[in-house]
């Protein structure tokens, strides 16, 4: 069977993909493939950091009102601070000088993906889970998804074929470019004294960015180091590493009293150098891994599914996956995917280095972006909505 659409990969950015199909009341035939099985999640809980813009995504998909009442599911960011250690200079981002409820939300990945899950159900969306995909080729008339279910190969084939949330390595025709860091993220919770009021701390060192992202009644930490020093961190007793955590951030942040659940993952750019080959485009971490500073990936990811649904929906069936097509949706998604890699990749030359020549600077421009509003404002709009 010829379907329109086929999606490798039902996770956050997959699922969004299919939900703004299914639940638009087109006539697009979309069918997603997944390996994990119905009604679970294949990573554990963490925390995703959203956009203004990627919850205005979800409002339009019927499903945030659902999200946001789940307890402990969604953290309004109400305030970004913004320092650099051994340096001067700070800012202070605020959502209600912008105009709107908060500059961001601290999402579970786990009720997010259930939402999703739930609403493409009620969509009556075609999900295929327990399939592993392996491959995907394309001839000038179709694509096809191969891959195995119970042990059994099986393939399915539609006008365009969407690799989303990973599976950029099963596409053929692209090429991938990768950039090490060399670091190494620390991802743990930690309770702070007083009640964190929706505030986020992004606090750069000359080790890396560090992060505290209010979440429920914590704060989720993302601590850049080197990848030497990680394992002692995270097997360090409760009370040393807090101790080492608070130096960093000083006095900006009140008292830390708990951690639980640290560990660390390596830190890479991975992206695709095109986002459409024959019949199949890339979207989401197929398309571009980013560090994970400023937030950028995941609602990069969020932004080109809406953006591929809205276009697919005004495609007639027989022109779904033509090369005009997926040419138009890469033109169209290439300034705002660019900058974002441009804007994370730069903050990290900036301001992830101990280049001590750096530090003045560094403390002039956030005092500038403090001090002068254009300029927060259109800082803060990037923020908000992306860097087209």
């Amino acid at each position: 069977m010829l379907h329109d659409v086929v999606i490798a990969g039902a996770g956050p950015v997959g699922s969004t993909l299919a939900l703004a199909l299914s639940s638009a009341g087109g006539d697009v035939d979309v069918v997603a493939l997944d390996a994990r099985k119905q009604g679970t999640v294949a990573r554990g809980d963490r925390s995703l950091a959203l956009s203004h813009g990627s919850r205005l995504v979800y409002e339009r998909l019927g499903v945030w009102s659902e999200l946001s009442a789940q307890t402990g599911a969604v953290t309004p960011i109400t305030r970004i601070d913004i320092s650099q250690r051994g340096g001067f200079g700070s800012a202070q981002l605020d959502a209600g000088e912008q105009g709107v409820p908060a500059l961001g939300y601290v999402v579970s990945y786990h009720a997010l993906q259930t939402t999703l899950d739930r609403a493409l159900v009620r969509a009556g969306a075609q999900v295929q889970h327990e399939f592993l995909v392996e491959r995907i080729v394309s001839t000038p008339a179709y694509a096809c998804v191969s891959g195995r279910r119970d042990g059994a190969i099986s393939e399915w084939t539609g006008r365009l074929a969407v690799a989303a949330d990973g599976g950029s390595d099963v596409v053929e025709g692209i090429r991938r470019h990768h950039h090490d860091y060399g670091q190494v993220a620390l991802v743990a919770r930690v309770w702070p004294r007083d009640p964190h009021a929706g505030v986020a701390y992004e606090r750069f060192t000359p080790e890396g960015p560090m992060a505290l992202l209010p979440e429920g009644d914590h704060y989720g930490l993302v601590w850049t180091t080197a990848p030497e020093t990680a394992p002692a961190l995270v097997a360090s007793p409760d009370a040393e590493f807090l101790a080492q955590l608070q130096q960093r951030f000083g006095s900006r942040v009140c008292p830390l009293e708990r951690v639980e659940a640290r560990r660390t993952f390596p830190l890479r750019l991975d992206v695709a150098s095109a986002l459409a080959s024959r019949r199949t485009l890339l979207i989401g971490n197929a398309a571009q891994a980013l560090h994970p500073v400023a937030g950028q990936g995941f609602n990069l990811g969020v932004r080109d599914a809406w953006e591929l649904a809205q276009e697919l929906l005004v495609t007639p069936s027989d022109q779904i996956g033509a090369h005009d097509r997926t040419a138009r949706f890469q033109r169209r998604r290439r300034p705002d995917r660019w900058a974002g890699i441009a804007f994370t990749h730069g903050l990290l030359g900036a301001f992830g280095n101990d280049v001590a020549l750096l530090r003045w600077p560094r403390g002039l421009a956030l005092t500038m972006l403090d001090a002068i509003p254009p300029l927060k404002r259109s800082f803060t709009r990037a923020m908000l909505f992306g860097l087209r």
